[in-house]
């Protein structure tokens, strides 16, 4: 990265309202807290447009809000084709969301796409679950796979680039 380039950072899961602005959130607190944030551009994205336009659900709101997080201002959007090239990690939450993000990545971008949990010390090699159908420990069970992989995340993003 050259020092006049932020580092871009795309979370994405299938509608936007729950896995990805919640892995947003995190990521943007623990930036904010790293003294980075100006270094580090942050979003979120969903596969699909079930909820393009509105804000993320309200149990991950609340969820997040109870370990610190905010969550409010986020509003669903999906992924586009420009995505690719203006993002440096494009981070999927599950297998099926990597899986249709790779069925429209440009060749040249593919190397930017991966599994969010990849940066996880503790839920390597697992997927972030949907908690959209389930009760409140979904949500928690969530941040706390979050959590971790963002840590990850961030160590990594320092110890590549100037942040």
């Amino acid at each position: 990265m050259t020092a006049n380039r932020r580092h871009a950072v795309l979370m994405v899961c299938m509608g936007n309202i729950c896995r990805s602005p919640t892995a947003e959130g995190v990521f943007r607190k623990l930036v904010r807290e790293a003294g980075v944030e100006d270094r580090v551009l942050i979003d979120s994205a969903g596969t699909h447009d079930y909820h393009v336009g509105k804000s993320p659900d309200p149990r991950a709101r609340h969820a997040a809000a109870g370990r610190g997080y905010d969550l409010s201002g986020l509003v669903g959007r999906q992924v586009t084709r420009r995505d690719f090239a203006e993002f440096d990690h494009i981070l999927a939450m599950d297998r099926d969301n990597l899986d249709n993000l790779l069925r429209i990545c440009p060749p040249e971008h593919r190397g930017k796409v991966r599994l969010f949990l990849s940066f996880s010390e503790r839920f390597a090699g697992q997927e972030v679950p949907d908690p959209y159908y389930g009760g409140s420990q979904g949500f928690e069970r969530v941040l706390d796979m979050v959590e971790d992989a963002a840590r990850g995340l961030l160590r990594e993003i320092q110890s590549r680039s100037d942040v």
